[in-house]
């Protein structure tokens, strides 16, 4: 991948603060950062390479840096981690009144948004593209979106050069960006696959409002130029579902466009303004978890009409909160050695993150299984990966599930479908350190 095409995948937008960027702007340092982070051999490699040298980077540097941090944890499986050292968190709506509990009710946002899309031509849902947990919904809505008649599914981090994709059936690491690297967005290509939705890569390489009008134009061209009636299910970053100037600044986003484009009115679902940010209880975020205690993805329904509830109706059309991933459980016994008994009063200078705890969302909902592993499968060679990949695929394909052991002595969990497995420890240069297979039995 080149650095330009790295740089456009980056997606950070205005939505976010400190930085508010209305086009992707990088200096000297921050190109240079990107060019070596592309020489590195593997996912772990970058890693180490970001833990390296962030510490000796400037403050406007680091907050780049441990955003492609948060992304490298999140596709290394590290997804609580992830969260935990992402720099940046939404900007908070001005004049903002959430929804309360006598007047709104939490329900299942799968249903919710199925529902939705049955007279809908174009369905956009976005992602944080450090928040695996943001894939989940996606995932979910793929069977039912193709039992509505969707035949189109396109997703931001692929790319337009692996010919082979749909003939193959599964995503390889050539297949698109690094973010099709974490083990949900490539379960997400792969279902699509299966289901016979065709597959349309749409992203562009330019930054800005190129890269919106780029993203449109691609998307019209490759799927409604050919086919009139087609209906379209779009995975995308941040703003991009936006159908109204705002979060992008004066840019016109990608929805905006597709609307201008296709005369077809998109449904956008939003999952990135109510973000978990663990070291702000008091935001936004939480206040909704709190009072509406989510166990899966949801959205707001109004008692009396049935509206769905949207922060900001002019952008998108309603809003998804997700259940809080990141808890005290998270993290074990650093938690239960430090004496922390709420949340709130979590001190990170006392937490060890190589300690967490994975999840428990990674179930997605029962659909797959919890299986033990521990550090033993490393051979005293550390940090290293431990990936489990379907047998009937190739060496380079998307795991299934990956995690990082950086010490001996530990134990965690991989989350798996029913089947076969390639289960492989590697080290940070990819060398195989053991090797199994494992079979995970229907439950």
């Amino acid at each position: 991948m080149t650095a330009k095409l790295f740089l456009a995948g980056i997606c950070v937008v205005a939505l976010l603060t400190p930085m508010t960027v209305v086009s992707q702007a990088y200096d000297q340092a921050e190109i240079e950062l990107f060019q070596k982070l592309n020489q590195q051999d593997g996912d772990l490699a970058r890693y180490i390479y970001l833990k390296r040298v962030i510490p000796h980077l400037s403050a406007s540097d680091q907050i780049v840096a441990n955003q492609l941090l948060s992304s490298s944890e999140s596709e290394l499986g590290l997804y609580d981690q992830a969260i935990l050292g992402f720099p940046l968190k939404s900007k908070a709506l001005p004049n903002l009144t959430l929804p309360t509990t006598g007047d709104w009710e939490a329900i299942d946002a799968s249903d919710a948004v199925t529902k939705l899309s049955t007279d809908r031509r174009i369905v956009l849902v976005n992602e944080a593209h450090h928040d695996a947990h943001t894939r989940q919904l996606t995932l979910t809505l793929l069977p039912r979106l193709r039992a509505l008649g969707f035949t189109y599914f396109a997703a931001e981090a692929l790319s337009d050069k692996d010919l082979e994709l749909m003939r193959r059936g599964y995503p390889i690491k050539e297949s698109g960006t690094e973010y099709l690297r974490e083990p949900l967005y490539g379960e997400i290509v792969r279902e699509a696959i299966r289901l016979g939705f065709i597959i349309v890569p749409y992203d562009s390489s330019e930054s800005g409002e190129e890269r919106e009008i780029g993203q449109a134009n691609n998307l019209y061209q490759r799927v409604f130029a050919k086919d009139p009636k087609a209906r379209l299910f779009v995975h995308c970053g941040y703003a991009h579902i936006d159908k109204a100037a705002g979060r992008l600044g004066n840019i016109k986003p990608l929805a905006m466009r597709l609307r201008e484009l296709t005369g077809f009115d998109p449904l956008s679902i939003d999952q990135t303004q109510f973000l978990e940010v663990v070291t702000d209880p008091s935001d936004a975020y939480h206040q909704l978890v709190t009072s509406f205690h989510p166990t899966i993805p949801v959205v707001l329904a109004n008692h009396i009409n049935g509206k769905l509830w949207s922060a900001e109706p002019r952008l998108y059309d309603v809003n998804v909160i997700l259940p809080a991933s990141v808890g005290l459980r998270s993290f074990g016994s650093s938690a239960e050695a430090n004496h922390v008994e709420d949340i709130t009063r979590l001190s990170l200078d006392l937490m060890n993150p190589k300690d967490m705890q994975r999840p428990n969302w990674l179930t997605l909902s029962g659909t797959r299984s919890s299986i033990p592993i521990s550090a033993d499968l490393c051979k005293r060679h550390f940090p290293c990966v431990i990936k489990a990949e379907y047998v009937n695929e190739s060496d380079g394909a998307i795991a299934a599930d990956r995690y990082v052991f950086f010490e001996p002595l530990v134990e965690s969990k991989l989350y798996l479908r029913p089947g076969l497995y390639r289960l492989s420890a590697l080290n940070s240069s990819g060398g195989i350190l053991s090797e199994q297979t494992i079979h995970i039995a229907k439950h």
